[in-house]
């Protein structure tokens, strides 16, 4: 069974996840959108950092973030000088890093759900005279939903399941920064393996449920746009 502090984590890991699926929408949907449409010659560039995530190890990731939102870091330090405290060790402090993160997870997927829309959706909706707003909005994000879907349901999914860099930048504060891949280390480490089996089975089956979700809801999508 779960304990006060296993509930503590759960709240924290569901809040976090959430925070951090939502902020990376926001700012990823119009980054992948420019992304899929852009010709700028150099755009690999910034494809490869926000993919860097994806083949960095986390406590790499994490060691730098920890300098960077650390009392002596450029955003860390930002925050003393304003009268606050360094972001390190703070919820604030895990959301940022989570973000980072989970970016690749959230905006490739949007990139590539544009990117599959083609040109002529939006030529046609331009024939009618729809402004560039009034494309993105009544064509782009209605064909995109299942790109949507998928990232919503990564990002989530993988902020649920971070361990190394909510651990370095977060440390392990029961109440304010310990996570549910935090606890479950902790029971492991204190031979509590009836908590770690309760907390890690239902991490799993979230996960497991999340993901049938998404490829039931794609294979719809694509069955309803087909005609069959």
């Amino acid at each position: 069974m779960l304990n006060e502090s296993d509930l503590l984590a759960l709240g924290i890991t569901l809040k976090l996840a959430l925070l951090t699926t939502v902020i990376l929408l926001l700012i990823g949907t119009p980054l992948a959108w420019w992304l899929s449409n852009t010709r700028w010659r150099y755009k690999f560039l910034l494809e490869a950092i926000i993919a860097l995530p994806l083949v960095l190890p986390p406590t790499v990731l994490g060691f730098y973030l920890l300098l960077l939102l650390g009392p002596n870091g450029p955003l860390g330090g930002l925050m003393v000088a304003m009268g606050g405290r360094p972001l390190a060790f703070t919820f604030t402090g895990l959301v940022i890093g989570s973000v980072v993160y989970s970016m690749p997870f959230v905006i490739q997927p949007l990139q590539n759900a544009f990117s599959a829309i083609g040109g002529r959706p939006m030529e046609v909706a331009a024939t009618l005279r729809a402004s560039p707003i009034d494309r993105f909005f009544t064509v782009a994000i209605p064909l995109a939903r299942p790109g949507f879907l998928t990232a919503a349901v990564l990002g989530f999914a993988h902020t649920v399941g971070e361990f190394g860099v909510v651990l370095m930048i977060g440390g392990n504060i029961p109440g304010e920064t310990q996570v549910l891949s935090i606890a479950i280390y902790d029971h492991v480490e204190a031979l509590e393996y009836g908590h770690a089996h309760w907390l890690s089975g239902g991490l799993l089956l979230m996960s497991f449920l999340l993901l049938i979700g998404v490829y039931a809801f794609n294979r719809r999508f694509k069955v309803v746009n087909s005609g069959f």
